[in-house]
């Protein structure tokens, strides 16, 4: 599988126009980054609804709902996948919220990320932890994990 994010942006743009769906991002830890990758993909216009970057806690809980408590959480990322499917007409929806260091946050240590796809109103989450606490490489390995994940959900 590419590690590069470009290529995966492009798998993406290809499998998801084959299909016909129609993709939205919800993003806090990566902060657009990507919805970035997509929206610079070939033929975004016909398929990437858009996305929300809700990086503060209080945008989670006020503008997408998310229950009290942590947002670090599968609670928080799945009423957040779910959210934007809505607000944005999505039929596939991936929101991501982590902690990507160098401190904890949530009680979660760095490099903790949880992920959730909403595709057609049924919603999984999980989470994965990247081995490291430098920011910059929990935002690489997240971005590249989130396109591989939608790339998977599209069967591309």
């Amino acid at each position: 599988m590419s590690q590069d994010p470009q290529e995966l942006a492009k798998s993406v743009s290809e499998a998801a126009s084959r299909d016909g769906r129609r993709l939205a991002i919800v993003e806090s830890l990566t902060g657009g980054l990507v919805c970035s990758d997509l929206a610079a993909s070939p033929g975004s216009s016909e398929w990437f609804r858009g996305g929300v970057v809700a990086y503060d806690r209080t945008t989670k809980h006020g503008a997408l709902g998310v229950p009290d408590g942590p947002v670090v959480s599968e609670p928080a990322v799945r009423t957040m996948a779910e959210k934007a499917a809505d607000l944005l007409g999505a039929d596939l929806t991936l929101a991501v919220s982590g902690a990507g260091g160098p401190e904890p946050q949530d009680d979660q240590p760095p490099g903790t990320v949880w992920f959730a796809i909403d595709d057609k109103g049924s919603t999984e989450a999980w989470v994965e932890q990247f081995e490291t606490d430098e920011p910059g490489e929990v935002l690489k390995n997240t971005r590249i994990r989130s396109l591989q994940a939608i790339l998977d959900h599209l069967g591309g």
